[in-house]
């Protein structure tokens, strides 16, 4: 079994989950990039790797059941724990008014946002738990804050939507009710904020680098540090 730290990050063959490879492999430490397309994940595991980081790729659909057993296997027989789980897999789904949503609108977010990191972390708890100090980090959104999109002035920024608002603010909720029942593992959720990526369509005004710093933060917290949380790149951030 390795010595090194060992970290797993979902969806992360490029914005900020390869970022958060990137920085957590600058780290010292072991590396597992995660993403549903070989090809793509693939390659930036290979891009970091030959920067001389120990990055390796794994491949992991958030969705299969089948392809979450297989990653988790593939970890178990390579370094035997996981000392910290990055749950930042996500999409944002149709963005229609909520007059125009359909159910299964909802429901496709929902399956990669909400039950991908459940599935995600159900399966590798036991990783996690072999362990000395686990650490879980949930990818969320402040448009999954009630408190964000309700404000007079910061909610006029965003425009009315169901699915990927919803989808972030369940992944709040399953976030403390994780850190209620694992006493045992920090589990915290972060908002990275309005950051240049596909999912923005590169609209954000943060770089990967400022949109990863709260994940790297909570990623690396120690034994004393927060659980049950909603963190971004400031500090606590509102529910």
């Amino acid at each position: 079994m390795t010595s090194t730290t060992t970290a797993l990050v979902t969806g992360a063959n490029k914005g900020l989950g390869r970022e958060t490879v990137r920085r957590l492999a600058g780290l010292g430490w072991r590396v597992f990039l995660t993403a549903r397309d070989t090809t793509r994940g693939t390659a930036a595991a290979a891009e970091l790797a030959a920067a001389g980081l120990d990055v390796s790729f794994v491949p992991l659909d958030v969705t299969s059941e089948e392809s979450v057993t297989d990653a988790a296997e593939l970890v178990r027989a390579s370094v035997g724990r996981l000392d910290v789980l990055v749950n930042n897999a996500g999409i944002g789904g149709a963005d229609d008014t909520p007059d125009r949503t359909r159910p299964e609108d909802l429901q496709e977010v929902f399956e990669v946002n909400v039950y991908g990191p459940v599935r995600v972390t159900r399966v590798f708890l036991p990783l996690l738990r072999a362990a000395e100090s686990p650490r879980i980090v949930m990818v969320s959104s402040g448009m999954g804050s009630v408190a964000t999109v309700t404000h007079p002035e910061l909610g006029a920024l965003v425009s009315p939507s169901l699915a990927y608002p919803a989808s972030k603010a369940a992944l709040n909720m399953i976030t403390t009710q994780y850190a209620r029942a694992l006493p045992d593992i920090k589990i915290n959720a972060v908002d990275p904020g309005y950051t240049a990526t596909d999912l923005t369509d590169h609209k954000g005004f943060q770089t990967v680098t400022d949109g990863t710093d709260a994940i790297v933060r909570l990623a690396s917290v120690g034994s004393d540090g927060p659980t049950g949380g909603f963190f971004d790149r400031t500090g606590p951030a509102p529910w």
